[in-house]
């Protein structure tokens, strides 16, 4: 309890928030209440804090408990070493900065046998101090009196040096210098180790081959691209500041003796030197090093997991029975048929495209399984024959008889869909637990067209490093970056809802409170006894008890359910309350959700309780007005640029049409049509500054762009959306 005092106190100071209602989210977090249900079902208890301020709330809480313990063990240690003080302890209890609790922790911490304590057990901290003392005007005689036969004069006052040099690298005040030093003036330095310069792979780095720049204004991605370089063993990086200026600082915190012994001083001086270029420097830029690439990583996860969101919350097609073909030349395009549900049930491969060009045959198949399996829309996978397998299902659509041929009016639509991760997804145990009897390329396929459908259901089942959204997600700290895209997707799945009747185990999986075993019993239930009718049936489910079903049950839906509540975002606890306004307006709750003017006529404010307040009032009536309504977007179809094949039909000053397929810190990539993404620079989004590129794109946004350079070589190209109108 006093622990959740002090956090709320300290996460209220640094994110600016109500003491109050920051104790009571800290409470609901420990007591194992999840992100999503905290932001949606107690409002009046956070004064109304959205996810991503809990997000922050928990993330440091956590911090913070790391930290407590970390304190534990530094505690534990001094005490064991018999040098515990009042004054100590009580630095340690008040100290929450992590870098100023390891510089407390720093002399007493247990270290290799150093110069300095080699120095100790020679019996040479005696002199050491003369030295400091600085009153010795000939420390050579002070020395003979600790010198034996193999220890003579000039290493009694090396040992004495030693033992000054590690309190200096130790002391609080010299580190805050050095530190101070760093953060305001540290240069990061790339040099390229001349036995790789001229390799193939090394060229990727031609960039940091002879690169300097301030440290506080290196990028995430370059600095990223430097430390990839640097674990590849192509790059030297290394974070350098002035160290002339630097000792002059530490020697002025010697303190000054009036007239005091110039020898001594002399000695002292020496002393600070190496220890500031045999131990501090090292140390501290081993600190910076740590703490730049920690801000390059969060910028990176902040990056990756703005992306994820957005593909997760890509537009559906909905329940459509769907073709998905996973597009090939030589090995030809696995073409799949889903029911309306994405069940497979019918798979070939056509081979319209050479080497084998059997484009009439796949004409007829294609045409066959439209008529027989009544397909509503076709997905194409966006990988290798994308553009060629489209062009050819759009001839052979035009052919397709009557009623389903163009000249019915009846087009069937066709999508272009990211097959980034589909092969992960093929090659795992949820595809082959989903489809045991087919190889990888069906599994693919049907990857493919469930995306159109609900991309959010199909994209759960595949580690988020695998969907081709990030920039240097392999390179960052991996266990951050789990976190921060586990809390992703599960705000996805949750601000969507769930069909508790068609949900995989893998989506239950990200349901509030659920989580692998529970979202499994789930599926057993409803496997064993048919589908759900009612929420409260949850109740009957193993292993579900009175928390998990308070966390799930809101975000689960029951589609024609005999209470039209189950399939809203209303929480059962609130159904008497829905119902007591339904029975006072002399109506069921049908008619409430049907009738506009019978929920206008509900004064809102005549149903606060302790527990239940206007947010959550206002929330129910948003719900009253469109029961389970999908907050993603409409689908929509697109079209490249048919005169634009291959990057060398590419020239300057082009106008084309693209879909935004990657967002990073510098800018968007955008695929026009020619099997190679070009990059809109962050300078040329828009006609004004943009520091964020999320502010002006989207992922899978349709935009026009301009080509402005083409790069052969590299095969890079340029584009900017300056002076463009776009959505």
């Amino acid at each position: 309890m006093e622990l959740i005092k002090t956090f709320t106190r300290l996460i209220a100071n640094e994110l600016h928030l109500n003491e109050h209602a920051l104790e009571n989210t800290l409470k609901m977090l420990d007591e194992g209440c999840t992100i999503p249900f905290i932001s949606r079902y107690r409002k009046e208890r956070t004064g109304g804090l959205d996810e991503v301020q809990i997000t922050a709330i928990s993330d440091r809480a956590e911090q913070l408990k790391e930290m407590a313990k970390r304190k534990e063990t530094i505690v534990k240690t001094i005490t064991e070493q018999g040098k515990m003080t009042t004054e100590i302890q009580q630095r340690i209890n008040d100290c929450w900065v992590s870098t100023m609790l390891e510089d407390i922790y720093l002399p007493y911490k247990p270290k290799r046998r150093t110069r300095a304590q080699i120095a100790r057990e020679q019996g040479l901290e005696p002199l050491a101090e003369i030295l400091l003392q600085q009153r010795e005007l000939h420390p050579e005689q002070a020395a003979r009196r600790f010198v034996r036969d193999d220890l003579p004069v000039a290493d009694c006052l090396k040992g004495a040096q030693d033992i000054i040099a590690e309190q200096v690298s130790e002391d609080e005040r010299s580190r805050n210098t050095v530190r101070s030093a760093f953060r305001r003036e540290a240069f990061i330095v790339s040099k390229v180790v001349k036995a790789k310069k001229d390799t193939d792979e090394a060229q990727k780095y031609s960039d940091y081959f002879d690169w300097e720049e301030p440290l506080k204004r290196c990028s995430s991605h370059r600095l990223l691209a430097m430390r990839r370089g640097e674990e590849e063993g192509i790059l030297r990086v290394s974070i350098t500041i002035e160290d002339d200026d630097a000792i002059e600082r530490l020697k002025h915190q010697i303190p000054f003796v009036p007239g005091g012994s110039r020898a001594c001083r002399r000695l002292l001086e020496e002393a600070v030197a190496d220890g500031y270029k045999r131990l501090l420097v090292p140390s501290i830029e081993t600190e910076f090093a740590n703490l730049s690439k920690e801000h390059a990583d969060d910028e990176a996860i902040k990056v990756f997991a703005q992306n994820l969101r957005q593909l997760l919350l890509s537009a559906p097609l909905g329940q459509k029975r769907v073709m998905g073909i996973d597009p090939g030349f030589r090995t030809g395009c696995k073409v799949v048929c889903l029911d309306a549900q994405g069940n497979l049930l019918h798979h070939e491969a056509i081979f319209p495209h050479p080497p084998i060009n059997h484009r009439m045959q796949a004409t007829v198949h294609i045409q066959q399984m439209i008529h027989d399996y009544r397909i509503e829309a076709i997905a194409i996978g966006n990988g290798t024959a994308s553009r060629e397998t489209k062009e050819f299902m759009e001839d052979a659509l035009k052919s397709l008889p009557s009623p389903l041929g163009e000249e019915s009016g009846m087009r069937l639509p066709l999508f272009v869909v990211s097959e980034d991760g589909a092969s992960v997804y093929s090659a795992s145990k949820v595809a082959r637990d989903e489809f045991p009897n087919e190889d990888v390329t069906v599994r693919g396929a049907v990857s493919i067209g469930r995306r159109l459908m609900d991309p959010l259901a199909e994209l759960v089942k595949i580690d988020p490093k695998s969907i081709g959204v990030g920039q240097y997600q392999h390179d960052v700290d991996q266990t951050k970056l789990k976190h921060s895209l586990d809390q992703v997707v599960e705000s996805c799945v949750n601000l969507v809802g769930v069909n508790l009747n068609t949900a995989s185990q893998h989506l239950l999986t990200y349901v509030s409170g659920l989580g692998p075993v529970l979202a499994q019993n789930i599926v057993n239930y409803r496997r064993e006894n048919g589908a759900f009718t009612s929420r409260s049936q949850l109740k009957k489910v193993p292993r579900l008890g009175p928390a998990a079903f308070q966390q799930c049950a809101g975000f689960l839906r029951i589609p024609q359910a005999a209470n039209p509540l189950d399939n809203s975002a209303v929480h059962p606890e609130c159904y008497a309350l829905v119902e007591q306004m339904a029975q006072d307006n002399g109506c069921t709750v049908s008619d409430l959700i049907k009738d506009k003017e019978k929920r206008t006529a509900i004064d809102i404010k005549r149903y606060v309780t302790a527990e239940v307040g206007i947010p959550t009032l206002t929330d129910i009536m948003q719900e009253l007005e469109k029961p389970g309504r999908d907050p993603r977007e409409q689908i929509e179809e697109f079209e490249f640029d048919a005169s634009v094949q291959s990057i060398e039909d590419l020239h300057e000053g082009m106008e084309l049409p693209g879909i935004v397929t990657n967002i990073t810190n510098f800018g968007a990539f955008v695929d026009i049509g020619v099997h190679q993404d070009g990059l809109v620079h962050v300078s040329q989004l828009a006609n004004r500054y943009v520091s964020d590129p999320t502010q002006v794109v989207r992922l899978h946004q349709h935009v026009r762009v301009r080509v402005t350079a083409i790069d052969l070589r590299r095969n890079r190209i340029s584009l900017s959306m300056k002076g463009i109108k776009n959505p």
